[in-house]
This record gives C-alpha cells, sequence and structure tokens, in this order.
C-alpha cells in the first residue's frame, strides 16, 4: 500500500502542488501503475474529478467517479480502481482534522448534523457554487509563479465553509459536527473497524488514528484487551471465512480482501485457526463456525 499524500508531497516534480501547512492541492493526471491501486492518507480529502473515471472501495461499498463528480474519503485506507481507455485528470484537496476543525468553529452559523452516520467515502452534492470553485482552482496550475500561501488557505477554508452551508451533504454536516465535538472523532476503534482488511502496518494505523506507535499500542490494549497484531490476525481470518462461506470468494480473492499480502500465509493461518484449510470452507460453504 502507498500514502497518496505522502506520494505526493515528496514528488513535486511530478505531481503539480499547491500547499498552505498540511493542507496540500493537487491536480493530479498520472495513471497509477495497477488497475487496482490499495492507498491510504492520515489526512481527510476532497476529490474532483476534471476529467475521466475512477472507483473507490472501501469495506462498506464502492464509489464510481465520473466528471464533474466529488467525493470527500476520511482518512483510513481503500482501493482505487482506475480505467486505462481514456484521459483522467483529479484534483485532490488534502487537510488536516485540525485545520477543518478551525474553520468550522470561526463559522458565523453552526453547522448542523441531520444523523450520526458517515461512511469512510462521503458522495459531495454538486451545485452551481461548488462547481464553480473547483473550475476556479484549475488555473492556479498553470501559472509557473505559485500563488500566496494565505490565498491557498482562504481557498481550503472556502470550500470548506461552502460544502458546510449546502444542505444536499448530510453525511459529510455528520462527520463536520463530529469532528468539531470530539477533536479526535476518528477513534481507535473506527479506524480499526473500518480498516483491518487493508493490509496497513502497525505504524500506519498509529498515524490514521494521531497516535505515536506506543500510544497507539497502549490505547488499543486498554480498548481491546489484546494486542493489535493478534486482534487483526483474528479479525482478517473471521472476515475471510465469511468471504468464503457467504460471498463465494476464492482462496486467493478472500485473502486479498482480508489483509492478507499472499494466500499461502493466509492459508497457513487459516489452518491453525479453524483446523481445516480456506478451499474446504469454500466446497461447504456455510458450514464454519467462528
Amino acid at each position: 500500500m502507498f500514502n497518496i499524500y505522502d506520494q505526493i508531497r515528496n514528488n513535486p516534480e511530478f505531481y503539480r502542488q499547491l500547499r498552505s501547512g498540511d493542507s496540500l492541492i493537487t491536480l493530479f493526471n498520472c495513471l497509477l501503475e495497477n488497475k487496482y491501486q490499495d492507498a491510504w492518507s492520515h489526512f481527510n480529502y476532497f476529490v474532483y474529478v476534471v476529467e475521466g473515471r475512477r472507483v473507490w472501495h472501501t469495506a462498506q461499498g464502492a464509489y464510481e467517479l465520473q466528471q464533474g463528480s466529488c467525493i470527500f474519503v476520511r482518512k483510513g485506507a481503500s482501493m482505487v480502481e482506475q480505467f486505462f481507455e481514456s484521459a483522467s485528470c483529479f484534483i485532490f484537496f488534502f487537510m488536516p482534522d485540525e485545520f477543518i476543525c478551525n474553520t468550522l468553529q470561526r463559522k458565523s452559523r453552526p453547522v448542523i448534523a441531520m444523523g450520526n452516520q458517515f461512511d469512510p467515502v462521503i458522495p459531495i452534492e454538486d451545485d452551481v457554487l461548488t462547481e464553480a470553485f473547483f473550475q476556479s482552482m484549475i488555473p492556479y496550475f498553470s501559472r509557473s509563479a505559485e500563488p500566496d500561501h494565505a490565498l491557498l488557505e482562504l481557498k481550503f477554508r472556502e470550500l470548506i465553509l461552502t460544502l458546510a452551508d449546502h444542505p444536499g451533504n448530510p453525511d459529510l454536516h455528520a462527520y463536520f459536527c463530529a469532528l468539531v465535538q470530539q477533536p479526535k472523532t476518528i477513534t481507535l476503534q473506527q479506524v480499526m473497524e473500518e480498516n483491518f482488511c487493508f493490509n496497513l502496518k502497525l505504524e500506519e494505523f498509529a498515524r490514521i488514528s494521531a497516535r505515536s506507535l506506543s500510544a497507539f499500542k497502549r490505547d488499543f490494549n486498554i480498548l481491546y484487551g489484546t494486542s493489535p497484531g493478534k486482534w487483526l490476525l483474528e479479525k482478517r481470518l473471521k472476515h475471510a471465512a465469511h468471504l468464503l462461506a457467504h460471498r463465494g470468494r476464492t482462496v486467493s480473492e478472500a485473502a486479498f480482501e482480508s489483509g492478507f499480502e499472499n494466500a499461502s500465509h493466509f492459508s497457513r493461518a487459516f489452518r491453525v485457526r479453524f483446523g481445516t484449510s480456506p478451499a474446504s470452507v469454500k466446497a461447504d460453504s456455510g458450514h464454519l463456525v467462528c
């Protein structure tokens, strides 16, 4: 897996980018190496499609983007599917939690949440204002001189405030409210439950949850009463067993979709845990007791 924020920020010669502090905008028109690419970020980000098509896959569902569409991706992992038959161009806006909170706290009218549910990927309702905003950002990338950082900061704030006032984005509003009320809204439990099926390292789980590795391990043990490694193995094996028994996945598909690096390691761990092979479970679907 690769950190999409770090990949962009650390390679300015490949990705035209505009930065204000840790907030970053990039015009992304590079093809990824594979049709399916696992990616993660320790910052939330917006994606707006100028041209082309891609699909963001999470454990909760798939979200297709086409020209003119926009999504908000919460920090964590996802699998990005790309299509090679046409050109593509996307604008990414990465924003730390603290920046979003600070902007929302300065609003004259508070954000009103109609619920408290929000998925890892939140589709954004488009209108004339949001479309005009995204289109207004494109010319900045063709200028030789980078805009003043104060102006860029205002553009980041403009995006947040514009979407916060749009009545067609209740799920985004719910997330914004949770973020303001609980500065670490992406709790440790949320991070683990939403990302266990991706092949993330413990250091990466820690970074997503805004903790040092030692603090992550300490807080994890307090929450779950076991180590992260043991919990992840058990969670992934049970998820794989469900995919084999009830979702018709092959052994290699179940291994990949459960966060295992290779099928042979998965098969060995599966046999130790359940006393049978993954292939046997698939052949006798539905009869494994987890």
